[in-house]
């Protein structure tokens, strides 16, 4: 009784070929992940003498998505191919337009699009271990050069996949194809104007080099450090902590301050003391900030203190000085150094810093009545 259940015709198929390929792709799924890893940790070994400062862990992770869709998607065509679709149905064969040649032709097309997936996360960590490897030399051109050669493998492995598409699936003569469109047509059949200006954007900033990844630039009303060079942008994190995406493009068409490149931050203010100071102690004044700041280690030589002006309400002394360093934080802790001493300086010469006021004099008016006889 049971022989003859399983036996029976369902669509043009047994109920045991049914309970069969079902049965493989829910075993399938229920070891996918345990077999992805597996294999993930046996390419590992391949790469292991080269990948010293990577982990195990860190290729599995890059890999445990891309092998589980191929083995799936696999493991779906070994269990489903002996199917068949009931002569009713009146299908056309798989060479010809219709319903199976549809099917098909997308399972090649996923199929294929997962082994590039795979390339892609390999590319991955080929870059990875470079970038671990860069981190370690002093000069930070290979921080940069890391990132975009990666980007451009991923370009290159797409574009090869995408041709191997079109011959394998769709039959198409691929070299018959390139050489039709040219390389110039090509790259803007595929790409676009604007990427195709990113491009050569990012070109111009690797050989220009006005920047490198970890300096900190300023760029219109972006201001922060550069974190990577891609092929279509520079990802910039900010001071604020966000990271902003600027189009290669727009990075080499704009004025980018180069904070980093700065041997110096230069502070320029002006302070202002009562009227009643002595002429004595303002010379004085002067003088001690001047000497202050001659004899800083952190402050160039160059320094001016100088008696500017006199203001409404005060007697104004411009100073002007230059931090030797490129870095906003030490210049700043700099700067609040020589703003402790100025305080110290100008409370030690029997006077204070002034503030808008207003003095107003009243003049007295005597008025004398004289009585008429």
């Amino acid at each position: 009784m049971e022989d003859k259940f399983f036996e029976q015709v369902l669509f043009g198929n047994t109920v045991k070929e049914y309970i069969i390929s079902i049965g493989v792709i829910l075993i399938g799924m229920l070891v996918m992940k345990l077999v992805s890893r597996i294999v993930s940790f046996l390419v590992f070994r391949l790469f292991k003498r080269y990948a010293k400062d990577v982990t195990a862990e860190e290729f599995t992770h890059l890999l445990t998505k891309p092998v589980s869709a191929f083995f799936i998607l696999s493991l779906a065509y070994i269990s489903l191919v002996n199917l068949s679709f009931p002569p009713s149905w009146h299908l056309k064969p798989d060479d010809q337009f219709g319903f199976l040649m549809v099917l098909h032709k997308g399972y090649h097309i996923t199929i294929i699009f997962s082994a590039c997936w795979i390339a892609l996360r390999v590319i991955d960590f080929i870059g990875l271990i470079m970038l671990r490897r860069a981190e370690k030399t002093i000069s930070r051109t290979d921080d940069q050069l890391v990132p975009f050669l990666t980007d451009g493998a991923k370009i290159l492995t797409v574009i090869l996949f995408f041709f191997f598409t079109l011959g394998a699936v769709f039959s198409v003569n691929v070299v018959t194809l390139i050489g039709g469109l040219g390389i110039g047509g090509l790259a803007l059949a595929l790409a676009g104007k604007e990427t195709v200006e990113n491009l050569f954007g990012s070109i111009t900033i690797f050989l220009d080099k006005p920047f490198i990844v970890g300096d900190q630039i300023k760029i219109e009303n972006v201001q922060g450090y550069v974190e990577a060079i891609g092929l279509r942008s520079t990802k910039i994190r900010t001071l604020e902590k966000s990271l902003i995406s600027v189009p290669n493009k727009k990075m080499i068409n704009a004025d980018v301050e180069n904070i980093t490149g700065r041997t110096f931050w230069r502070a320029r203010f002006s302070i202002g003391v009562l009227y009643s100071t002595k002429s004595e102690d303002i010379q004085n004044i002067i003088t001690e900030i001047k000497n202050y700041l001659d004899f800083h280690e952190d402050i160039d030589d160059s320094s001016l203190v100088t008696l500017e002006k006199f203001n409404d309400s005060s007697i104004d002394i411009l100073i002007v000085f230059l931090v030797k360093t490129n870095e906003f934080e030490k210049f700043a802790m700099v700067r609040e150094q020589v703003n402790f001493r100025l305080i110290e300086i100008v409370e030690n010469n029997h006077t204070s810093f002034a503030f808008p006021s207003r003095s107003i004099y009243m003049e007295n008016t005597v008025t004398t009545s004289i009585s008429q006889p």
